[in-house]
């Protein structure tokens, strides 16, 4: 059937009647016409012959949020239809928060919006905010109402209006919308507790032990400390409920469609209060396989893609960020390949680029990153990466074994060297991290800590001495070099910017002291942001200043662009990564350094990609490539291209 036959179909049967303006009609049309084979596809992929009445569901959901949608919403969507490639844009900087501890509560927020348009951000993560269950509630991620904001950060509205002031101020609304669970408190769990038959289908329940057995035998374990196993008995639901993560967080049921339409009530919902980007949490488990993982299942990508195209028609300004930490052979279909080839998520997280930065930090050596990235397929055009140092969660080493094998590495050594750096275990290590989650069985030990601690300033500090500050702060600011210079949506984690350290009182909140991640989660200290400004000398000021340098010299270079991949190129000297992005204006190259000695790099190696003669936009210098060797200093970023 063809695209318009299949709107116009629809619009005759579910849509007569449904509008009083004509031009309200036509915009809705013509989006249906856009997107409504992709959402008629793969409902059809998802649910087979449940499809059709599904489809009518979701229209008169659709129908309802595009007739309450606001005026200036509205306006935004017709400007994001001109302008595609917003989240691309060189100038996009991302800056992930808790309301709390950034700034106490949602109005509290407005007064510290000037220092984030100071830094350049356009875009504001606020951690999770949604209601929560009360006490432990794996930082905010076991939601018990979609609907409301918690209690004491303030109201929907309060969200609303933030949503309006950022708007304002040319900066999006970004928020967790967690999709593989619910908090057991939520009303969809406490009616299935009650024996309600609709309700107990939005979840697995088992009546014994024989189809938990049976899945467990190919489940991983994602807490194994405090949370092991998948499955937990409830007595009051009288069945043993699925609980991936936690066993106060029940894992929903995405085979039944009415999840589905639970959900795309609730997006559209949050899209009309304000929230311009969602964060897909946990995206990778929601759909259950027996003799699998159950992670990654095609099916999830239907139904992102279903998600995505009612988004496009009610509310196109908005975008989504697949919350996807899986192998790049895995990560590449959440963005989209063959039939959905960027048609699933805008966004998703370049996790592998976080683990190779500290790698490579950690063994000065950067073969295993430029083999890591190598490995990845290209990414649409039309998609991001979101690229960061750190976030709010532990680092996990996804070192693939194929990956360091082909650097000759050993996978399970190289992961147990790390573990061992980053918790300050292993001779000359500069690091002070937590271990986290520490499994026996698979030798598995991430690690928690803020950017500071983890790449040396603690210990630099501690000592007193400069000349390992010094090493500290380069550290710091190369790491955030390869970030901003790569090409997608740089995120910078809250007080990264001020070389914030540990918090050694994360334990003093009951509910945190179970979890060291919270560790690297410290409030804000707004005194240390003011001196950092004022005193550009010290070791914070030092960071602060050389952030804010790397930034503004982001936003002119069009050559970051999105649309465009960075990709690496051989480097004469294991010690330095070379990324070279190929842009319509010529070619962009950055160099970077992982070690603290100078390394002389031969001209010809730099020459090759960029011809004689080229300009560094970090240090706004002219480099001529002629016979002698340029000499890199110990943590020397280059963002080079031809002059």
């Amino acid at each position: 059937m063809s695209q318009p036959a299949l709107s116009r179909t629809l619009l005759t049967r579910a849509l007569r009647n449904a509008f009083d303006d004509d031009r309200d009609a036509d915009t809705f049309a013509l989006r249906l016409d856009r997107y409504g084979p992709e959402l008629s596809e793969s409902l059809q992929a998802a649910y087979g012959e449940q499809a059709q009445p599904l489809l009518a569901e979701l229209l008169e959901v659709m129908l309802h949020a595009f007739h309450t949608r606001p005026a200036d919403l509205r306006r935004l969507d017709e400007a994001r239809l001109l302008n595609p490639d917003w989240l691309q844009a060189p100038d996009m900087l991302g800056y992930v928060t808790y309301t709390d501890r950034f700034a106490g509560t949602l109005k509290g927020m407005h007064d510290r919006l000037g220092y984030l348009e100071g830094l350049g951000v356009r875009y504001l993560h606020l951690m999770p905010l949604l209601k929560p269950r009360a006490g432990e509630n794996d930082g905010g991620y076991a939601v018990q109402d979609y609907r409301a904001v918690r209690e004491d950060l303030g109201s929907m509205d309060d969200l609303s209006a933030l949503a309006a002031d950022l708007r304002s101020r040319g900066m999006s609304l970004v928020l967790d919308l967690v999709l593989n669970h619910v908090a057991q408190e939520h009303d969809w769990a406490r009616r299935a507790r009650a024996g309600e038959p609709t309700f107990r289908e939005y979840f697995h329940i088992y009546p014994d032990r024989t189809q938990p057995d049976a899945f467990e035998r190919t489940l991983p374990e994602i807490f194994p400390d405090f949370a092991p196993g998948n499955f937990t008995w409830n007595e009051e639901a009288g069945g043993w409920v699925w609980t991936t993560f936690n066993t106060y967080q029940w894992d929903l049921n995405w085979a039944n469609p009415a999840v589905l339409r639970e959900f795309v009530d609730i997006i559209l919902h949050l899209a009309n209060r304000g929230v311009e980007v969602f964060r897909l949490d946990a995206i990778a488990f929601l759909w259950k396989r027996l003799g699998t993982d159950c992670q990654n299942q095609p099916e999830v990508h239907h139904l992102t893609r279903v998600l995505r195209a009612c988004a496009r028609i009610v509310a196109p300004a908005v975008a989504f960020k697949a919350e996807a930490i899986v192998a790049p052979a895995d990560l590449i279909h959440y963005l989209g390949t063959r039939d959905h080839h960027g048609k699933v998520s805008d966004m998703a997280y370049h996790n592998s680029l976080m683990v190779q930065l500290w790698s490579s930090l950690a063994s000065r050596d950067t073969r295993l990153f430029a083999q890591a990235l190598s490995a990845f397929p290209p990414k649409p055009t039309n998609t991001t990466w979101g690229m960061y140092v750190r976030c709010h969660d532990d680092i996990g080493w996804a070192i693939s074994d194929a990956d360091a094998h082909a650097v000759g590495l050993s996978g399970p050594g190289h992961r147990h060297f790390l573990s061992d750096f980053y918790s300050g275990e292993f001779p000359g290590s500069f690091a002070r991290g937590l271990v986290f989650q520490f499994n026996p069985q698979t030798g598995d030990r991430r690690i928690s800590g803020t950017c500071a601690s983890l790449a040396g300033l603690d210990a630099a500090l501690e000592a007193g001495d400069p000349g390992r500050t010094d090493d500290a702060v380069r550290r710091i600011l190369l790491l955030h070099a390869v970030t901003l210079g790569f090409g997608g949506v740089p995120l910078l984690y809250m007080g990264d910017e001020l070389a914030l350290l540990n918090d050694p009182a994360f334990g003093d909140t009951l509910e945190h002291a179970a979890d060291n991640r919270w560790v690297h989660r410290p409030r804000m200290n707004w005194a240390l942001a003011a001196d950092a400004q004022a005193s550009p000398a010290t070791p914070h000021g030092r960071v602060n200043a050389g952030l804010r340098h790397l930034i503004r010299a982001r936003q002119s270079l069009a050559h970051l662009h999105a649309s465009i991949e960075s990709r690496p190129v051989a480097s004469p000297d294991p010690r330095v990564l070379l990324l070279r992005r190929d842009h319509p204006l010529g070619t962009f190259l950055g160099v970077y350094n992982f070690s603290e000695h100078p390394v002389h790099l031969p001209a010809h190696a730099l020459r090759d990609h960029l011809g004689e003669h080229a300009r560094d936009h970090v240090a706004g210098s002219a480099f001529t490539f002629g016979g002698h060797d340029v000499i890199l200093e110990p943590y020397r970023a280059l963002w080079l291209t031809q002059s």
